[in-house]
């Protein structure tokens, strides 16, 4: 049931996602969904609960390269999926679907790299953050009506003639055009921004690194 919902969100987006149009796609009666889940919001739950659980990677890794394995395959699995992108975010608040395996596997790795306390919290919580926040960003749905005046309007808006109040927006324009947040017309399945993720990545490791290492200096003195 789970992955039929996902082959619904991806062909007809959040938006149309419904318990009836997955029955139909079932060949079942709603009832038969209703059996398993309480309600939509229940079965988006699911569905979120399977792509983080499809993203947690081996406990067996150090703890750089668990974060690392882990921003990877949660990126991974949303580009599979890019309508559940919106969806993750949104459920992150509380999910009683989200195994704690889930939890209780970064949470281990962020102890072997020596945050505890209240500063484990604030790790935790800066790597689910950071974890979302990215993808999100990168795969957000182009508007469904007229994709195509849309995108020619956005391209218009970073022509040349439009850009003479901004110098340095317009001269590192052919680096910045469609390959950077708020200056796309694509999403993230047809133009990827890999090169940015992966600074990004490494980026949020390095702090967190920088964080560690200041705990371990303090308990040495």
């Amino acid at each position: 049931m789970i992955a039929a919902a996902l082959d619904e969100l991806d062909d007809h987006g959040l938006a149309a996602f419904s318990i009836r149009n997955l029955a139909r796609r079932l060949g079942v009666y709603p009832t038969a969904i209703y059996w398993h889940v309480e309600s939509r919001d229940d079965l988006l739950a699911e569905v979120v609960a399977r792509i983080l659980a499809d993203a947690e990677p081996r406990r067996a890794l150090s703890w750089q390269r668990y974060l690392r394995a882990l921003f990877g395959g949660y990126r991974a699995a949303i580009k599979r999926h890019p309508s559940a992108a919106p969806l993750v975010g949104a459920h992150l608040v509380g999910n009683r679907s989200i195994g704690l395996g889930f939890v209780e596997g970064l949470l281990t790795k962020l102890g072997e790299a020596g945050f505890a306390g209240a500063e484990l919290v604030a790790a935790y919580n800066t790597v689910i953050a950071a974890l979302v926040g990215f993808v999100t960003q990168e795969f957000a749905a182009v508007p469904d009506d007229d994709r195509e005046r849309w995108r020619a309007a956005v391209r218009r808006r970073l022509s040349r003639s439009q850009l003479a109040s901004y110098p340095v927006l317009r001269r590192n324009l052919p680096l910045l055009a469609n390959k950077a947040f708020i200056l796309r017309w694509q999403s993230g399945s047809q133009a990827p921004l890999d090169r940015s993720f992966e600074r990004y990545v490494d980026v949020v490791i390095g702090g967190l690194e920088r964080l560690a290492d200041r705990r371990a200096a303090r308990r040495r003195r």
